[in-house]
């Protein structure tokens, strides 16, 4: 149990440091063809000052455009009673619980640390969920902000940012650039070779940072209650009866405990959650060593 949580927090720093050396590159490029180094220093500045608005608004945000609306303890016992004991359980503070009008069954957490935690449940997960299979999603979801996977989306949005804005900028270098370097033909092939496939790139890291984190929460949300096998179960009945939110909002998808949007060609090539087969078999799996 112990080791998986490890092996995904592992997993996940390789990644993000794949993502600089990714950024890097791009911008080791822009400033030796502009011999500018203070445009870099611009375009990530940019980036990361954009990230760090998104990061302290994103709470409010995936409230809003959820169309969720928080609740007290009388107002549901039942939601409100099983995020209290684990808040207990895990000594964070209670989080702003939420509930979702809505018939598919889902639930997220947002909040940059645990002082500033939101938790949210649509009402088709209430009405399908067990008791011990509703602690393990909320488990879940607590999990995501006890291990601060808001703060690291919002630094991997923020690089992914700057890998489109630096790859615009040597497209645009390419076709429009006046000085010798930029009219070499390599540079106007590579140029577009950096602008179509860094992007592309770019996303397909910020998905695995998306997936690597949902593995994490499932062990997380596990270790909390000692009862994976609950989390599996529910999993399996969000893989039965799931089905689209009725808000849609992809901004927001990676979220979810479960995916949001319509599936499709595309949405499955740029999910952003793990199959949930393998969730369930991770956890089972945990069952059987703890």
């Amino acid at each position: 149990m112990y080791s998986a949580v490890r092996r995904n927090k592992i997993n996940s720093a390789l990644i993000i440091l794949l993502f600089l050396g990714i950024v890097g590159g791009l911008g080791w490029l822009a400033s030796s063809i502009y011999q500018s180094p203070g445009i870099v220093i611009a375009v990530v500045g940019f980036a990361i000052v954009y990230a760090l608005i998104q990061y302290f608004m994103a709470g409010k945000q995936a409230v809003s455009m959820s169309g969720a609306v928080q609740i007290g303890p009388n107002d549901n016992p039942r939601l409100y009673r099983v995020v209290e004991n684990l808040a207990i359980t895990t000594g964070m503070p209670m989080p702003e619980v939420y509930i979702v009008q809505d018939p598919a069954p889902n639930a997220f957490a947002t909040g940059r640390d645990p002082e500033h935690a939101i938790v949210a449940a649509t009402t088709g997960l209430l009405d399908i969920m067990t008791d011990a299979e509703l602690e393990g999603v909320m488990a879940h979801e607590l999990g995501h902000v006890r291990n601060y996977d808001i703060r690291v989306s919002m630094i991997v949005y923020g690089l992914t940012v700057a890998v489109g804005m630096i790859a615009d900028m040597l497209m645009r270098m390419a076709f429009f650039g006046r000085n010798n370097s930029n009219n070499n033909p390599a540079v106007m092939i590579f140029g577009l070779v950096a602008m179509l496939v860094a992007p592309l790139v770019a996303s397909m890291v910020q998905l695995a940072v998306s997936r690597q984190r949902e593995y994490l929460a499932d062990a997380t949300g596990a270790l909390t209650t000692r009862h994976p096998e609950a989390l599996a179960s529910a999993l399996h009945k969000l893989s039965e009866y799931g089905r689209p939110l009725q808000k849609q909002q992809s901004s927001m998808a990676h979220l979810w405990i479960a995916d949001p949007l319509k599936p499709g060609m595309m949405q499955r090539l740029f999910a952003t959650h793990p199959p949930i087969p393998d969730r369930i078999r991770r956890l089972l799996d945990m069952g059987g060593k703890m």
